[in-house]
């Protein structure tokens, strides 16, 4: 197994739940962007002979303090893909954030190897090039998200998708995705005019990354999570719900023709997912509390405010746009919500750069992996310039 973003959130709770079953994983590679000094421990802690490191300043660095430790350093974008093609892993977890998830995905792919997916953008940004690569090397992807691991599992039967890659004839009327709603589920417009970002951080269900949690606030995480399921189970966008579940104990949801839905429960406890796509399509007890419906008091559900959190809806929009639009969405995203965090905009303003960078592409249809990186930098620029002619 190689974890790619052993250093991160999920990263680190994937290396946690390797430990509970030393007998069944032996990791051969974990890579970073240029946190060296966990990078380290892990290594240290797991016996792995390879390492990466994104970055290339913090690669050199790692390189010359682990001479002698017969560790190999794959060093920059170039070590990524090599790690996530060694001839020795089976699964391949990738975990890094934003879009350099994409390249070393399909570098694994192309390799053959099963895809433990958590990382959004690269569905979001290449999901046509990833399935295309996927089904055609019978390559299996299995998602780690919380939400799309709970559709995989109500659309399991006899160890089988029902939709991709799978029984296909199964009548499938819509998929469910459910959100806690973040922190702030149920305000207007103008009580959000002055959120700061320590408010918006602040999820009352989830403990993750400061990017993934601003996401979760203005609900382009449930935009994001949209498009991934449009990619991940070969189902229009018409055909996805999203509801505000602000108990996060119902994950995800399958209803049927037939008016039959299906939905998995658990606790709002990551190291499941991961659990679940490491050791597919086996089911192994483990360390962790059961859900205890009980304790768990009631179960709501909600749509969600498009028009408050127009993240949202911009995400859908350009999942119907399709071609390059998803990358460029992303990638604005991803300037805006830095812009935030950093208080150089007001939390509003997100969706307005987005929205602004999105109103200046014409997507290209049925891009390549090039059009695909292009349109990713093109919009930072773009976005970059708003900031800086207007805030």
């Amino acid at each position: 197994m190689v974890v790619l973003g052993s250093t991160g959130s999920i990263g680190k709770q994937a290396l946690e739940v390797v430990g509970w079953f030393p007998d069944r994983f032996k990791l051969v590679g974990l890579a970073t962007n240029k946190n060296i000094e966990l990078l380290e421990e892990q290594v240290a802690a797991h016996g792995v002979p390879f390492a990466a490191v994104a970055d290339l300043a913090a690669a050199r660095e790692f390189g010359w303090r682990s001479r002698g430790s017969g560790v190999i350093c794959l060093p920059g974008p170039v070590g990524m893909k090599e790690l996530a093609s060694l001839p020795d892993a089976d699964l391949i977890l990738v975990a890094v954030s934003g879009i350099a998830g994409l390249v070393p995905t399909l570098e694994a792919i192309s390799s053959g190897k099963t895809v433990a997916l958590a990382n959004k953008e690269t569905l979001v940004a290449g999901g046509s090039l990833v399935m295309s690569a996927a089904e055609s090397r019978g390559v299996q992807v299995i998602p780690v998200d919380s939400e799309h691991s709970a559709i995989h599992q109500c659309l399991m039967r006899d160890e089988k998708l029902e939709v991709r890659g799978g029984t296909s004839h199964i009548p499938v009327a819509r998929l469910i995705i459910t959100g806690s709603g973040g922190p702030f589920h149920g305000m207007t417009g103008d009580q959000l005019r002055d959120v700061t970002p320590e408010q918006a951080l602040r999820h009352p269900t989830w403990q993750m990354g400061a990017k993934i949690t601003i996401d979760s606030a203005t609900l382009m995480n449930k935009g994001l999570e949209v498009i991934e399921a449009r990619w991940l189970f070969d189902v229009d966008y018409p055909d996805i719900e999203v509801l505000i579940h602000p108990q996060s104990i119902v994950h995800g949801l399958v209803a049927y023709q037939d008016g039959a839905v299906i939905a998995q429960l658990g606790r709002p406890d990551m190291r499941v997912p991961i659990q679940y796509a490491l050791m597919f399509p086996e089911r192994i007890a483990n360390r962790l509390e059961p859900l205890d419906l009980a304790g768990a008091a009631q179960l709501t559900f909600a749509k969600p405010d498009l028009e408050t959190f127009h993240c949202l809806a911009l995400a859908i929009e350009a999942g119907k746009a399709g071609g390059t639009m998803p990358a460029v969405l992303n990638a604005a995203n991803e300037v805006a919500v830095m812009a935030f965090l950093q208080g150089k905009i007001p939390f509003l303003s997100i969706a307005e750069v987005v929205e602004g960078t999105m109103s200046r592409h014409d997507a290209i249809p049925s891009p390549g992996l090039d059009e695909i990186l292009n349109a990713d930098g093109w919009a930072r620029q773009v976005a970059e310039h708003m900031l800086s002619s207007r805030w």
